[in-house]
């Protein structure tokens, strides 16, 4: 199979980094979405850095553009950043939870949805868009309602475009990752909780980036098509829907 042109937003650290060299390992050539401009840091040939801000739908559609033009066009897109910012309903007054919201869902519902429009523009038969949602839009996320609702918005615009774009050969689908061992939880993971979150799951653990990469890339794969619409668990039988 030819050498297929990725673009991974949020690839600067944790699952995006791991996807990123997910699919540079399998020969792809990549897109990275991160805010410092340099290497890659991939291995293989023809690999390129984007930077954009995803608040701002201008920056967003750019950044996307700048990606297919880079690598000469768009077969797989991975839509992976995110923020999550506490703002729990009791513990904040209404200009912080405003401003939470606000935050929230520019960067983790509205970017993809952009992403999305700008990338259906570059992608032709047999293009794929992977949308990384979380086990927290089903099981609910009080601590960060906002991005439990972004997320849960994004599994309907999966299932949204997976409608739409099927007909011209683009198969649109999402992952719902629960806990995974990244910097970002690493504090946590540390901590007493750290335990009663690893017993959540049936092998009392997290789940590694790879893992989580490497679903992606299946989903991204030809022999994929047919998961189109699908939003796939990997949270390790802690959550059941």
């Amino acid at each position: 199979m030819a050498a297929r042109r990725v673009l991974v937003t949020g690839a600067s650290r944790g699952i995006g980094a791991a996807v990123a060299r997910a699919f540079a390992d399998n020969g792809d050539r990549v897109a990275v979405h991160r805010r410092s401009p340099g290497d890659p840091g991939l291995p293989g040939e023809g690999h390129a850095v984007v930077g954009g801000d995803l608040s701002d739908p201008d920056a967003t559609r750019a950044l996307v553009d700048a990606a297919a033009e880079a690598l000469g066009g768009l077969d797989v897109v991975v839509n992976n950043a995110a923020v999550y910012v506490e703002h729990k309903i009791l513990g904040t007054d209404y200009d912080q939870w405003q401003a939470a919201w606000r935050e929230t869902l520019a960067v983790d519902l509205l970017a993809p949805a952009n992403i999305c429009w700008a990338a259906a523009r570059h992608l032709g038969p047999g293009g794929r868009i992977v949308n990384v949602s979380s086990r927290g839009a089903f099981r609910g996320e009080p601590d960060h309602p906002a991005y439990g609702a972004a997320k849960a918005g994004l599994n309907s615009l999966t299932q949204s475009l997976a409608k739409a774009l099927g007909p011209r050969g683009i198969a649109v689908t999402a992952v719902a990752p629960g806990y995974v061992a990244t910097d970002m939880v690493e504090s946590l993971m540390a901590s007493e909780e750290g335990a009663a979150i690893r017993a959540q799951s049936a092998f009392n653990r997290v789940a590694t980036p790879e893992e989580i990469a490497a679903a992606i890339l299946f989903l991204a794969s030809p022999q994929a098509e047919w998961s189109s619409g699908a939003v796939l668990d990997l949270n390790g039988a802690s959550y059941f829907r």
